[in-house]
């Protein structure tokens, strides 16, 4: 069975097994959500969370942000991680929000990755979630690694597996099948050892053999 004859059956059956499925980002404007997703770079959703349920009541504009000590800031954010690099993208960031954007968080895919520290993923994360919208699809380390075990593209590349999932994926479900997929990399198709003997999608997966074989030993 081919990749695009393939997708729309996982996407069925992972939306009954995550129903409620969405960013686990707190948030309540565009900016926050921006914010949230720079943070979230190699760290857990969790530790954000914890971290901008205090910086959100501090920073509540592009300009606070922007006029921020970048020494005072970078200790704010610290336990998220490369928090030098984080806080130099989000000063920045939010500078040319506040000189080209008004202070305002565009809502293009095409105006959002002209700001500083704003990829591709980021901008396809702030896009769905603050605007409703999907110009593409969110890859992060889940969606890389499920992409590649569901034979859905043979890519390393997150920009490629990306345009291979365009391709195959419903339009309608380009904003949601990045937190199918994540949320299914969470609870069953682990980096280290998937749980292939209770996974909902194993019969649509070409690796399932393979790692039942290495892990499981039948």
């Amino acid at each position: 069975m081919k990749p695009e004859e393939r997708i729309p059956k996982i996407i069925d059956i992972l939306k009954e097994e995550y129903p409620d499925t969405r960013t686990a980002l707190d948030f309540k404007n565009p900016l926050e959500m921006l914010v949230s997703t720079i943070l979230s770079a190699q760290c857990t959703d969790k530790t954000v969370n914890k971290v901008t349920a205090t910086l959100f009541k501090k920073y509540r504009t592009a300009s606070d942000y922007a006029k921020a000590d970048r020494n005072v800031f970078e200790q704010e954010i610290r336990s998220t991680g490369f928090y030098r690099n984080k806080a130099k993208n989000i000063i920045n960031m939010t500078k040319a929000l506040s000189e080209d954007f008004g202070g305002k968080v565009p809502d293009t895919m095409e105006k959002l990755v002209t700001l500083p520290g704003v990829g591709r993923k980021t901008a396809n994360v702030v896009l769905y979630n603050a605007f409703g919208r999907s110009e593409g699809i969110a890859v992060d380390t889940h969606v890389i690694r499920l992409s590649q075990r569901l034979g859905l593209s043979k890519h390393d590349d997150a920009v490629k597996i990306e345009q291979d999932l365009m391709r195959i994926v419903p339009e309608k479900y380009w904003g949601k099948v990045t937190y199918y997929l994540i949320d299914h990399g969470r609870a069953v198709c682990d980096a280290k050892k998937p749980k292939c003997p209770e996974c909902v999608i194993s019969k649509y997966c070409p690796s399932k053999d393979e790692f039942i074989k290495k892990f499981y030993n039948k």
